[in-house]
């Protein structure tokens, strides 16, 4: 297989950014230029959704291609990160890392992992450089290299891409291809400690794409939200958190100019979720308020791609598209089999990156969980359906798009919704692993605390209840 056919993949992941926090996506208050410059030079996906509106969760979705209710991840790890309680949360599972690494890639990892076991490189990594736990301050942070932690006396976000650029010069004059993948912290809080030049520079903004909405009813309480709603500083913070990851992502693309490997190299930029800046009156993702939410701004994310001479410049995909299909596509994009005997519910859409709108799929529905809490979403339907006994929710998303008007009790809707819920129950019943179930776990948002399934029961809860 020649270099052309084995390229170079950067593949950039923040955390808690929803696709209205960019600039090629619309908002002309943050500013996003290497973002912007991704989108450029290759595809801007508009409806691309995330399968769990959380982090952990949907890190293992992207890496795996299953869902939580087969790999078992349903919350963000709050234990068994480092120490003598590590636990590797992935352990058993195939994450399309594995697959490169067994077919020649170098493959790399600066900054957040989250997924169990920090100080273990695991699921094909050689070079592990990555964040003790998943969050927490800007300077200071403690990180991981070679096993061992270390404090990162700067900024983490310049740690993490200076990290990635050392590898990009170690593996420049290889024969061998490289993946890469660089997790931002940015911009999860705390939104402070940020490059003060850049907190200032947005003093005079109106942020009006951020509506700093009444509290919603289910926010109420949540230390985010009672903390940040109505607050400019945190605003502030938000949006340079953005603006200062944003520069460092221009630096990787500039080293990879510089390196001649532009050309030679696939490069995605996306996050783990979506989030909410007071919009629909609350701060945060799907654990933003309780019952966890599916709004849009949750589960939808940006996605950009882009790959000189293969994927076609400055375009927009419009057809929705799951991180669940992410393994499926990078890997026929790569051309390397899926991996056998593993269950997948997504399926490739290469056709889309060659420009073909449909990529040859029939009507494409989204799903998504999180702990009891299920969506199953069309073009113009949302359905969500809280196991046992609700609060369930359906919204016309083509004449109510913001989601405001619930119509789960509107009588004129009872089939509508019969034939949703028998879609949702049927698709989950098709790829849902025994002993992962969501609908099983009381899962509150507030984080998990050891894997589920297999080895590691040992009759304590598994999520965290306060």
């Amino acid at each position: 297989m020649s270099r052309a056919e084995k390229p170079n993949i950067v593949f950039i992941l923040s955390d808690d950014q929803g696709p209205w926090a960019a600039g090629c996506y619309g908002n002309d208050e943050i500013r996003t230029p290497a973002i912007d410059r991704i989108a450029e030079t290759g595809m801007r996906f508009d409806n691309f959704f995330v399968a769990t509106p959380v982090c952990s969760p949907s890190r293992a979705t992207f890496l795996t291609g299953r869902i939580s209710s087969q790999h078992g991840v349903h919350d963000w790890i709050r234990e068994g990160n480092v120490g003598k309680n590590a636990a590797a949360y992935l352990d058993g599972e195939v994450a399309y890392t594995d697959i490169l690494a067994e077919c020649g890639w170098v493959c790399g990892l600066s900054g957040k992992w989250h997924l169990g076991h920090s100080q273990l490189a695991q699921h094909g990594f050689s070079h592990w450089y990555t964040h003790r736990e998943g969050g927490g301050p800007y300077n200071g942070a403690v990180m991981v290299r070679d096993g061992e932690l270390e404090e990162e006396p700067g900024y983490v976000t310049t740690a993490i891409t200076d990290d990635a650029l050392a590898f990009i010069d170690r593996q420049a004059g290889d024969d061998a291809p490289f993946y890469l993948s660089v997790h931002y912290t940015a911009p999860h809080s705390p939104w402070t400690g940020h490059p003060q030049e850049i907190v200032d520079s947005y003093d005079d903004c109106a942020f009006d794409s951020c509506p700093q909405e009444e509290m919603h009813p289910w926010a109420k309480g949540h230390p985010l939200s009672e903390g940040c709603l109505g607050n400019r500083e945190m605003l502030k913070g938000y949006f340079a958190a953005v603006t200062a990851m944003d520069h460092d992502i221009g630096r990787i693309l500039d080293k990879l100019e510089e390196q001649g490997l532009r050309e030679h190299t696939l490069v995605v930029f996306v996050s783990d979720n979506g989030f909410s800046c007071g919009h629909h009156g609350f701060w945060g993702k799907g654990n933003g308020t309780y019952p966890p939410n599916m709004y849009e701004n949750s589960i939808k994310v940006p996605f950009v791609i882009s790959h000189p001479g293969r994927i076609p410049e400055n375009t927009v995909q419009q057809a929705m598209v799951s991180a669940y299909d992410f393994m499926p596509t990078l890997l026929d994009y790569l051309a390397l089999p899926l991996p056998e005997g593993v269950d997948l519910p997504g399926q490739s859409v290469l056709p889309m990156l060659q420009g073909e709108n449909d990529a040859g799929r029939d009507e494409v529905v989204i799903y998504d969980e999180y702990g009891t809490t299920r969506m199953v979403r069309t073009e113009k339907w949302k359905y969500v359906h809280r196991h046992p006994d609700g609060p369930h929710e359906l919204y016309d998303l083509a004449n109510d798009p913001d989601e405001r008007e619930n119509l789960a009790d509107d009588p004129r809707q009872k089939a509508r919704i019969s034939e949703l819920k028998t879609r949702l129950q049927d698709w989950f019943a098709r790829f849902v692993v025994e002993g992962r179930d969501g609908r099983d776990f009381s899962v509150m948002g507030k984080g998990q605390l050891r894997p589920v399934g297999g080895k590691w029961e040992d009759g304590k809860q598994p999520f965290a209840q306060e």
